[in-house]
């Protein structure tokens, strides 16, 4: 699928996304404040990237309606959550995304890749659908993936 640039809509409350409770999770994701890519370790956009240069999204578009239809039809007594459950579909996604962002990098040598733009600060909801891509929430029909590329700051 393609990359499209974008203006990031900047929101630092995106980071606490990660403490929202989930399934089997009742205080979000464990590697909040461990790891070094998330929060609040992670950096914010504009510390790792020039804001004044092009900002590129780079993503997959996967079926979710289509892997929840062949999946029913595999195990129909399973529930939605289970349907819908990554992981039955992320792998797959995220092959199709490295394949995307590998294809990008060909024509944009040099560009740093933000893999996970949230964890810096960045509403990537907001961010599409600002350059005119269409999103659900949740996702019924089509799941994206998407990581932020552009200019390191030096």
């Amino acid at each position: 699928m393609p990359s499209i640039q974008v203006d990031p809509v900047l929101d630092e409350g995106m980071r606490m996304l990660c403490l929202r409770p989930y399934p089997g999770h009742s205080k979000g994701c464990q590697n909040f404040g461990k790891k070094v890519g998330c929060p609040p370790k992670a950096p914010l956009l504009h510390e790792t990237l020039d804001l004044g240069q092009p900002v590129w999204a780079v993503y997959n578009v996967f079926d979710m309606a289509g892997h929840v239809a062949k999946m029913r039809g595999l195990h129909p007594s399973w529930s939605m959550r289970q349907l819908v459950c990554c992981l039955y579909w992320q792998k797959k996604a995220r092959k199709s995304l490295r394949e995307e962002i590998a294809k990008f990098l060909e024509g944009h040598p040099g560009t740093r890749i933000i893999a996970c733009p949230e964890a810096q600060g960045v509403n990537l909801t907001a961010t599409m659908i600002s350059a005119g891509i269409e999103m659900e929430w949740p996702p019924v029909n089509r799941a994206f993936q998407i990581v932020l590329a552009g200019k390191g700051r030096t």
